[in-house]
């Protein structure tokens, strides 16, 4: 039902900043809680940072706290992930997930999400 394409990854230096974006298509998104997560190979994926649908309010994961941003435009079915800072730690495949049902005890599970990305590659280089 709905479908979802990130964009915006690339190669940056270690303290520089990237945008990314996650559109949606095939229905509208404004009521959907939306999070991104990330992974490396041979890594669980691991959560990054979400909003609610309803009230807007955003999650970080301690990791990235105070350095992402995640924000939603729901006129244009388009959620971002704003990268400040960026270390080589962060440097992984990066997907967007979306979810009718969700809570905040389960935001971080991956099983907490219906939609799924195809993921964008971000690098970080020293």
């Amino acid at each position: 039902q709905v479908q979802l394409v990130e964009s915006g990854g690339g190669l940056v230096q270690a303290g520089g900043s990237l945008r990314l974006s996650c559109t949606a298509s095939g229905r509208s998104t404004s009521n959907y809680a939306m999070a991104w997560f990330r992974q490396t190979p041979g890594k669980e994926r691991e959560f990054v940072a979400a909003v609610s649908g309803s009230s807007g309010t955003p999650y970080y994961s301690d990791s990235v706290k105070g350095r992402f941003t995640i924000s939603r435009d729901n006129a244009k079915n388009t959620g971002y992930l704003q990268m400040n800072n960026l270390e080589p730690e962060d440097t992984a495949v990066y997907y967007c997930a979306a979810s009718i049902a969700w809570s905040t005890w389960l935001m971080a599970r991956t099983s907490s999400y219906h939609y799924w990305g195809q993921g964008t590659q971000v690098t970080v280089s020293t």
